[in-house]
């Protein structure tokens, strides 16, 4: 998800989106700890996504 794309969400969209990717993020690191993801760098992407929806969250109160 780019930060473009992040812009244009409301403020509900941010929200519902953010509690997505945090179950992703947990669940990817619960994968990766019992055996190891074929491809890690999507643990930092989906870390990346939750920061940027959290900043775009903060800067819209």
């Amino acid at each position: 998800m780019k930060q473009t794309e992040i812009e244009k969400l409301s403020l509900e969209d941010i929200t519902d989106k953010l509690e997505e990717f945090k179950k992703k993020l947990s669940d990817l690191r619960m994968s990766h700890s019992i055996s190891p993801l074929e491809n890690p760098i999507q643990i930092r992407d989906v870390r990346r996504i939750v920061s940027r929806l959290l900043t775009a969250k903060n800067a819209n109160k």
